[in-house]
């Protein structure tokens, strides 16, 4: 299982609505696996197979920041499982300005 969660350290709140894609490394390409938009509590969590490898997510910030001034675009973040019997969380806490992987 891979989920993540995003809060908006601005405003204090879950960053709803954000578009989030997942990918999966093979070879030099990277094939979807997923895309979804946060819920209300600023959380996804992916339906998909459970098999190790190197992954990436790219959150859309920029679509979030839309129409306020901001530094950070869509930012991937890559990672590996290397067990099929864990959960991965990638936490993000954004702002304008900053944004952190905690």
């Amino acid at each position: 299982m891979i989920s993540t969660h995003i809060l908006d350290t601005t405003k204090g709140v879950p960053a709803r609505g954000v578009k989030v894609v997942l990918e999966k490394k093979s070879g030099d390409a990277w094939n979807h696996v997923g895309t979804d938009e946060t819920n209300t509590d600023g959380r996804i969590v992916f339906d998909c197979p459970k098999e190790t490898g190197d992954y990436r997510l790219t959150f859309h910030i920029e679509d979030y920041f839309k129409g306020e001034d901001h530094f950070f675009l869509n930012t991937p973040i890559t990672f590996r499982v290397k067990s099929t019997e864990g959960k991965y969380h990638v936490p993000l806490i954004v702002n304008p300005f900053g944004l952190s992987i905690s």
